[in-house]
């Protein structure tokens, strides 16, 4: 079968919608499939780790979107070029990822010249989506088969356009979390994973570390990796503190190395995560997990993570207290065995089978 992945958001940066599109186009091309990924960001021309097609089109711009900045493109040009690429690839099935963000997808939905599955992420009501409701109906009837990663994203949608999405969750490549040497040593080290910006609530992370080091003779070094909008507030919280580490942006190679060397992940996001991947990845590279008591970590979770307080510091340092004291290898076996259920191999095979059903629905509307 021939795929074609659309990521509305720059794949040069850190998100998790594009970590979804380069995970499944791994798997799919595993299987056997042809993969094409189009993207905005034309001076993009890193190597992605898939045996896929990359094309990238049009100049990048970060918009205010669900509490963050989201990479995108909002060139007709490139919404014209990168409809042409597809229709160039004579896909069997079209793959939106939140397919009515601007616009580097809008032309290919529009003339729906193949069948077309639209993944949806976004979970939270917000003025783009109250007052952009026409428009959305309007694409809404492009859409072959939708597909929701959690109950709340789905709400979110159906409330916006009236699509009743199947639901699903993100998938992710459990294996290659362990692939990389496990590499603890005596240093206590957390580790917050993710875009910097003020609703990640990685300021929360920074105070509790340093209240605790403040007062105690075990010490914890953070490891902050990601970069965005809010680090320079973040270094000035820091202080120049030796026991804060900012990587910056890193590859996935990195990433990795760093989620086998964490005893601790913390996941301090205050709002607005539909569904919390990073925690099950953490849990896939064997960390413990601290998460903010939000409704996407919950459900993630699932009683495999301690939870605190979202935005409360001292509650972010006791639960990290607390995991750090009462990890076994029998609690960290138990939380890489609930990761595994939102395996990536898994997800594919839902997917191939709506991918079935969403030919169906549009031969059957010719």
């Amino acid at each position: 079968m021939r795929v074609a992945l659309i990521s509305p958001y720059a794949l040069s940066a850190y998100g998790g919608v594009q970590e979804q599109v380069l995970s499944m186009s791994r798997e799919l091309s595993r299987r056997g499939h042809e993969v094409l990924i189009v993207a905005p960001d034309q001076r993009d021309d890193a190597v992605y780790d898939t045996p896929a097609r990359v094309e990238r089109f049009g100049r990048v711009v970060r918009l205010p979107a669900n509490g963050s900045r989201a990479p995108l493109t909002l060139s007709p040009l490139a919404t014209r070029r990168s409809w042409f690429a597809v229709d160039q690839f004579k896909p069997d099935v079209v793959h939106f990822h939140e397919p009515f963000a601007p616009m580097i997808g809008w032309g290919t939905l529009r003339t729906h010249r193949a069948p077309c599955v639209a993944t949806f992420h976004r979970s939270g009501d917000g003025p783009a989506l109250r007052l952009t409701t026409p428009l959305l109906r309007t694409f809404a009837k492009d859409v072959d088969v939708a597909v929701a990663v959690s109950a709340s994203a789905a709400t979110t949608i159906e409330h916006a356009c009236g699509l009743r999405p199947v639901v699903l969750y993100n998938g992710f490549e459990v294996e290659r979390y362990v692939a990389t040497p496990r590499d603890r040593t005596g240093e206590t080290v957390l580790v917050v994973l993710g875009r910097l910006e003020a609703r990640k609530g990685t300021a929360s992370a920074v105070s509790a570390v340093r209240a605790h080091n403040a007062r105690s003779t075990t010490q914890w070094r953070l490891v902050i990796v990601g970069d965005g909008p809010a680090r320079s507030s973040l270094e000035a919280l820091a202080a120049h503190d030796e026991m804060i580490t900012f990587t910056g942006a890193v590859d996935d190679v990195s990433k990795l190395a760093w989620l086998r060397r964490a005893n601790v992940v913390v996941a301090p996001a205050l709002r607005g995560e539909s569904f919390g991947l990073v925690l099950l990845e953490a849990m896939a590279a064997e960390a413990s997990v601290v998460a903010s008591d939000i409704d996407g970590y919950r459900e993630a979770a699932n009683g495999f993570a301690t939870m605190f307080r979202s935005g409360d510091e001292e509650d972010l340092e006791r639960a990290a207290t607390s995991a750090l004291s009462s990890e076994t290898d029998a609690t960290i076996a138990a939380a890489r065995a609930h990761a595994q259920r939102w395996s990536m191999a898994a997800l594919i095979d839902e997917y191939e089978g709506l991918y079935a059903r969403a030919r169906e629905e549009f031969d059957a509307a010719r």
